[in-house]
């Protein structure tokens, strides 16, 4: 029977971490969420040796004090699920930042094997590390690596391997912490350890360690353990907080800072860390950050970089996309051939084909906006927009660690609300947090984008880049402006500190692109497939009954024979599909006629439908932005997911069809439909910019709040914000003759 091992892996975010676990992993990972919290969970598998890895990627973090939901889930996973061994991932570039959180785990007492990643990066910096004395003084096994290269791979999964089949004992490192602290921490170690207070969890000495760090996880379950033996603890520290506040201006979790890194600057002397002449020299980051972080130069960069993003994703993807659409086209004509004509057929192809199949047309231009978001983020030029941003986003109440959320959300496109409201749990403010998740909605997410790519293909083809980039400032600007209002109403207060690593700049692997591009359209394809099919169905259903009445289809059939009656039997008999020898000018006119007939048929048996009731009741409000009944439906849909807009409207056009030969895509059909010009498109995108945001990203938003009430704010208020924003530009563009 094979043997397995869970290892944990860790590290400070940047440090390579993600990378290395894809290196080892390759497809054989799946990503879930932690029991109970909404941070994202990567788990996968290597044997090696005859041994099975079981692989857990935990969140990034840079200390194991819980200051952030990240590292409170990663510290719980590992004093809960005890892993046979935790792989340290650390940026040799940056070793002692890094090594912070080396210590912390040491002082935890876990089997630890250090991955001393990105020497290439030291390197070409004038750092030399001598990696088997650095293993030496910390009494565990460290591991030379370039991780994206796959360099020191093999030797890393040796290392690992050889730690789990150890005895496994969790064995705490001992530091000292001063004269003034040390005292205090060995009589709070022994009061710990005598009333077992947590000891089946933690060493007593690292629960003191938190209870002098203030944190406020450990504070609580000490609480509901031993009340009384808590208070005692926390009087002994605040005793000592007041000593060292006299005696020397600072506070106890400022003193186990500064002795830590003492610890780690006595572990680098002494020719672990070489630096020769070249780490002088300006370096490629410095030099390059120079010019895309000037005052002037950065923010006209950025807005180059972007509409350049949407030049070559459109360019790219043109192709790819009229193949695609060509092949849904194929297999609407298939299904009508094949399923004979009925609900089944209309299901299928319409309900179906044409729902989803709207959505998935959209799938290389996705594909390739992910690609240039992935370089993007993996280049670290992302880290940088945040760092330029920070000064306009202070302007309008936020902070500059706002910048991930509105990014991940779809800043620059394509990402997602859910977790960009889950990213703001990194600010400290709550009043900035959760004025951050209610403007991280406006950003353009990757469900957004096939609406937006539908309507700017079908009525601005010829300025599609320039287009995507406006929508762009148009996200942005109502963001900030929105937040800026909330923070000077219902959310007043003062602005934090804005404190952000800026990691250098890295030129991605192609493996490593394609994987972290693949997971993202992995989810939009598995939404296409499940959610946005069921929302299709039960749309085609409400667009499909109850029907005309027996009355109404034998009044249109009544109309139909009328025709035929009146037309000589060689023109008849062609018209119904039969040859005859016989002018082809009567025959074209007569299908029209009954192609009219049939129009009205399907516009009558849509408007009758329950969701055509629905759409017709509120167009008295929708046609203010000029939106038609069928809009009001797809934009009602919205609110379950944004890319069942584009369903929607597919199924509503399919419905109302009624040409056989006709096989146009969906952006030509609204193209040609009469009530759609450029003017009713625009608006169309302002709405659905700036509306409710989706049902799962408003269930995200009551667990991070903690309750209905800014959720419910947020569906009312940005639906109120969006009509007032779509009138008033369907309004303007009708005064100046743009539309109607």
């Amino acid at each position: 029977m094979r043997k397995e091992s869970l290892i944990a892996l860790a590290g400070n975010p940047n440090s390579g971490k993600t990378t290395l676990f894809n290196a080892i992993t390759g497809a054989r990972q799946h990503v879930g969420n932690y029991p109970g919290v909404t941070v994202e969970k990567k788990e996968g598998y290597h044997q090696f040796n005859g041994h099975v890895l079981h692989l857990v990627d935990l969140p990034g973090c840079y200390s194991l004090t819980a200051y952030s939901e990240d590292e409170r889930v990663a510290r719980e996973f590992l004093v809960t699920e005890r892993p046979r061994v935790v792989v340290d991932i650390v940026d040799g570039s940056n070793l002692e930042r890094n090594l912070y959180l080396s210590v912390q785990f040491l002082e935890l007492g876990i089997p630890l094997v250090v991955a001393l990643n990105m020497l290439d990066e030291a390197r070409s910096r004038g750092i030399e590390i001598d990696a088997e004395e650095l293993g030496k003084r910390l009494q565990v096994p460290v591991v030379p690596m370039v991780a994206r290269i796959g360099e020191g791979v093999p030797e890393l999964l040796r290392a690992v391997s050889e730690v789990s089949e150890g005895d496994g004992a969790w064995t705490p490192l001992r530091i000292s912490y001063g004269s003034d602290v040390d005292p205090v921490l060995d009589a709070m170690e022994r009061i710990i350890g005598e009333g077992g207070l947590l000891t089946e969890v933690y060493p007593p000495r690292w629960t003191a360690l938190k209870l002098m760090e203030k944190d406020a996880v450990i504070l609580e379950k000490c609480s509901l353990r031993d009340s009384g033996l808590t208070r005692k603890l926390e009087g002994q520290v605040e005793q000592l907080s007041n000593h060292l506040r006299k005696t020397l201006d600072a506070y106890p979790e400022a003193v186990i800072a500064d002795y830590r890194y003492g610890f780690i600057r006595a572990l680098l002397k002494d020719g672990v860390i070489q630096r020769n002449d070249t780490e002088q020299r300006l370096d490629l980051t410095r030099r390059l950050d120079q010019v895309l972080t000037n005052r002037l130069l950065g923010p006209i960069l950025l807005a180059a970089v972007i509409y350049g993003m949407y030049s070559f994703t459109f360019s790219v993807s043109e192709l790819p996309v009229a193949w695609l659409e060509a092949g849904i086209e194929f297999l609407g004509g298939l299904a009508e051939s094949v399923i004979p004509e009925g609900l089944l057929q209309s299901l299928v192809v319409s309900g179906v084909i044409d729902g989803v199949g709207g959505v998935l047309g959209f799938v290389p231009i996705i594909a390739f906006m992910f690609l240039a978001i992935t370089f993007l983020e993996d280049t670290g030029y992302l880290a940088r927009a945040a760092y330029m941003l920070d000064r306009v986003f202070r302007w309008f109440g936020l902070h500059g660690n706002s910048f991930m959320p509105f990014i991940v959300s779809g800043g620059i496109a394509g990402g997602c609300a859910v977790p960009g409201v889950m990213a703001a749990r990194t600010l400290s403010s709550s009043r900035e947090r959760i004025a951050t998740i209610l403007t991280v909605p406006f950003m353009n997410c990757g469900a957004k984008l096939p609406v937006f790519a539908l309507l700017v293909a079908a009525f601005f083809e010829r300025s599609q880049a320039l287009m995507m980039f406006l929508i762009t400032l148009l996200s942005w600007g109502g963001a900030l402006l929105v937040a800026s209002l909330l923070r000077s109403t219902l959310l007043r207060g003062p602005s934090t500190p804005f404190l952000l690593e800026l990691p250098p700049y890295r030129l991605p692997t192609f493996k490593g692109l394609l994987i972290h591009t693949w997971e993202r359209i992995w989810l939009y394809l598995k939404k296409a497939g499940t959610i946005i099919l069921a929302i299709s169905i039960v749309l085609w259903a409400m667009m499909t009954f109850p029907g005309l009445s027996d009355e109404q289809k034998e009044r249109f059939e009544a109309d139909r024979q009328s025709i035929l009656a009146g037309l000589p039997e060689d023109v008849r008999t062609m018209v119904e599909g039969e040859k005859a020898d016989v002018e082809p000018g009567p025959v074209v006119r007569a299908r029209e006629a009954l192609l009219e007939i049939d129009g009205r048929e399907a516009e009558l048996a849509l408007r009758g439908s329950a969701a055509g009731r629905m759409g017709r009741a509120l167009e008295p409000i929708g046609q203010l932005c000029g939106f038609d009944w069928r809009i009001n439906v797809a934009l009602v849909g919205g609110f379950a997911a944004k890319e069942v807009i584009v369903s929607t409207l597919g199924t509503a056009l399919s419905i109302g069809e009624v040409d056989p030969e006709e096989t146009t895509s969906l952006s030509e059909r609204l193209a040609s439909d009469a009530h759609w010009n450029p003017l009713v498109a625009f608006s169309l995108i302002v709405f659905s910019i700036f509306y409710a945001p989706c049902f799962v990203t408003v269930v995200c938003m009551v667990r991070e709040t903690g309750g209905w009430k800014w959720p419910c704010f947020s569906m009312a208020f940005n639906t109120v914000f969006a009509f007032l924003l779509a009138t008033s530009v369907y309004q303007a563009g009708l005064l100046l003759g743009v539309g109607g």
